[in-house]
């Protein structure tokens, strides 16, 4: 009997696009690993930093493209749209996933002419919809107009997708898919006890320092705390000086730490440590998309304090794994750092418990990875082997 001839099934081509390889790296490494241990060909398309090596190293392409994410400048925006069509056109890939505003915006515009098929997710709104500028209503139209041409818009939570819909953002809201955040990696940020034998009380904020972060509000708070809780240190940990319209001058940092009032603790790779010694963690953001910091720090264990904003909201639920309070309101901040500060070990231990059971209930990115792997099928019509 002749033996029939088995055809192996072709490779999918995935590209993953954003405004830097290191967000696709830290955000979203199991999807990446997920992708490639299931036979997927996928290219990282981002302008070059530290990460290409370790990604490369584990199998994905990276192709460095001109990428000003802060730009404001119609020439560097224009290029960036003519590379991306141009790769585009020369990789011809299965699907794209778009993050961030300019790869959402020039990449689907790009991608409709490229004849590929392509999925926006929106990762958070930032500056465009805090700010009313000239910049944001062009941005908004520019939204409204590359929207069109996803097959699906993805958000990372309700308020996001609502605003979106109500501002006539969306061609086809029938397209928005609404997610609980990218997930967290359980695995890598496991539950820590707090420490029972500290000689001080530590919060910490991880983030960039951006003034739509709060960090204004939470040095201010800082001030005023720390005459009355000697015992509290307000410390930071993430990188000053990027390139942001809402960008803290390191002029600023300086004048701060030499007042004593915060610790800057510089930049890292892996906030795990800090996390570990913090006793709480606060984000006083003015608004966000899915808040990593908060899920990390939640899934190890610690209670946070956020600000009552689309983001934080989703994460932190008030008064059972934390505490929320007013947006841009040092006076709110102080007196729910405060009521930290009050509270006995105990009902912060149970807190940040509390915390860590609704990270493994709602925010685990295995979830999130089976989404990507349904719709990629949905998409291509090729199946990949379901993640365990």
């Amino acid at each position: 009997m002749t033996k029939p001839t088995i055809v192996p099934h072709r490779k999918l081509h995935l590209c993953l696009v954003s405004n830097t390889a290191w967000a696709i790296y830290t955000f979203r490494l199991g999807l990446l690993r997920s992708l490639l241990e299931s036979g997927v060909r996928v290219t990282v398309i981002a302008p070059y930093d530290d990460t290409v090596a370790a990604m490369e190293g584990l199998g994905a392409i990276h192709v460095d493209v001109p990428l000003a994410s802060k730009s404001v400048n119609p020439l560097d925006d224009l290029h960036t749209f003519y590379a991306l069509w141009r790769t585009y056109r020369k990789l011809k890939p299965d699907l794209i996933f778009h993050y961030t505003i300019k790869p959402n915006i020039y990449g689907s515009l790009a991608a409709m002419l490229a004849g590929v098929k392509s999925i926006a997710v929106t990762t958070g709104l930032g500056y465009v919809f805090i700010q009313k500028s000239r910049t944001a209503k062009i941005a908004k139209l520019l939204y409204r107009l590359a929207f069109r041409f996803p097959r699906e818009v993805w958000f990372l939570n309700s308020d996001d997708r609502a605003t979106f819909i109500d501002q006539g953002l969306l061609a086809h809201p029938e397209r928005a898919v609404l997610l609980q955040g990218e997930g967290i990696d359980l695995t890598q940020f496991q539950f820590t006890p707090l420490e029972t034998d500290k000689a001080h009380f530590d919060f910490l904020l991880i983030g960039r320092l951006l003034w739509d972060k709060g960090v204004g509000e939470y040095v201010e708070a800082a001030r005023r705390l720390k005459a009355l809780y000697p015992q509290a240190r307000f410390r930071v940990l993430g990188p000053v000086g990027t390139a942001n319209p809402s960008a803290i001058p390191r002029s600023a940092l300086d004048n701060w730490i030499k007042e004593g009032i915060i610790e800057w603790l510089g930049e890292t790779s892996d906030v795990r440590p800090y996390i570990a010694q913090a006793d709480c963690v606060v984000l006083p953001s003015y608004r966000e998309g899915m808040p990593r910091t908060l899920l990390e720090a939640s899934a190890m264990g610690r209670p946070i304090v956020a600000s009552r904003v689309p983001g934080c909201q989703d994460v932190v639920e008030d008064g059972v794994t934390g505490l929320l309070c007013t947006a841009r309101s040092a006076d709110q901040l102080a007196i729910a750092m405060a009521r930290m500060l009050e509270m006995t070990l105990e009902q912060r231990i149970k807190m940040g418990s509390a915390g860590c059971e609704r990270m493994h209930g709602k925010f685990d990115e295995r979830a999130i990875v089976a989404l990507y792997f349904a719709t990629v099928k949905t998409q291509t019509g090729v199946p990949l082997p379901s993640r365990a």
